[in-house]
């Protein structure tokens, strides 16, 4: 490696053109976390970086400092890792690649390394790819894991408000305030009402608690129903959006196309 220069794994977010031959491609790294750098002349030469520009891919990027204060670093060579080709090939997979992708690209601060998100990350894209877990399970896996790396885990655990666990709830499904992102039992529920608040089963909870912690190469061994599953992306994906504080384009696009692919 050249002076000046430095190298790191690599999972391309997005890319934006820059004038009429560059590319700024904005990558999350496992040692540098969320970064822009600049692809010279990406768009003229395709040989350059033939098939490694394209959003999921892995790679190893080789990348020189650039020598003006403020500007981003020089995108120099690419080394492919796993080109994830299967997920561009099947709509669903790219609405869902998509989905975790721009998460962590809103929610990512430059220069912050987290490697537990770019393992996740990384499994979760392989495991589509594959296509050996369904994609709605890694869906639920990624969402309440990225959730608790980013440190804004929903309390699943009982009412948010009284304390009651939630085994000691009577009711088999229980409400989840969106916006305050906690369970709220039906006697605070009729004290103080929920404005925006959903109905989820106490297993589906569960279920949910438990990808949240067992050991992740264990979670093709759980099944969820189809109403685990549909209550499980509802509390999800209506709770991320409230906190990371923007609806997100390809949350909307995901909905869209799911239907036929569910389960």
């Amino acid at each position: 490696m050249a002076a000046g220069s430095f190298s790191t794994d690599a999972i391309l977010l997005k890319r934006i053109e820059y004038g009429d031959y560059d590319l700024i491609i904005t990558y999350f790294t496992r040692s540098m976390g969320r970064m822009a750098v600049m692809a010279k002349n990406a768009k003229k030469s395709m040989k350059r970086f033939a098939g490694s520009l394209d959003p999921f891919i892995a790679m190893n990027i080789e990348c020189s400092w650039p020598r003006r204060k403020n500007g981003l670093p020089i995108l120099n060579s690419i080394e492919l890792e796993n080109p994830f080709s299967h997920i561009r090939t099947n709509v669903a997979k790219t609405g869902y690649a998509s989905y975790w992708i721009e998460m962590i690209n809103s929610w990512m601060e430059e220069g912050k390394p987290d490697d537990d998100l770019y393992n996740l990350t990384y499994y979760v894209l392989e495991s589509l790819n594959s296509g050996h877990i369904p994609m709605e399970i890694l869906s639920l896996l990624f969402q309440i894991r990225f959730m608790a790396l980013s440190g804004f885990t929903p309390n699943l655990a009982g009412c948010g408000r009284c304390g009651l666990v939630i085994d000691e709830i009577r009711e088999q499904k229980i409400t989840f305030d969106l916006k305050a992102g906690r369970l709220v039992c039906n006697r605070c529920r009729h004290n103080q009402p929920v404005e925006n608040g959903i109905a989820v089963s106490k297993g589906t909870l569960k279920q949910l608690a438990w990808i949240n912690t067992t050991d992740i190469h264990r979670t093709d061994r759980l099944k969820f129903s189809c109403t685990a599953v549909k209550e499980g992306e509802s509390l999800l994906e209506g709770f991320i959006p409230c906190h990371i504080g923007r609806d997100m384009k390809s949350l909307m696009f995901l909905k869209r196309i799911r239907q036929p692919y569910q389960l």
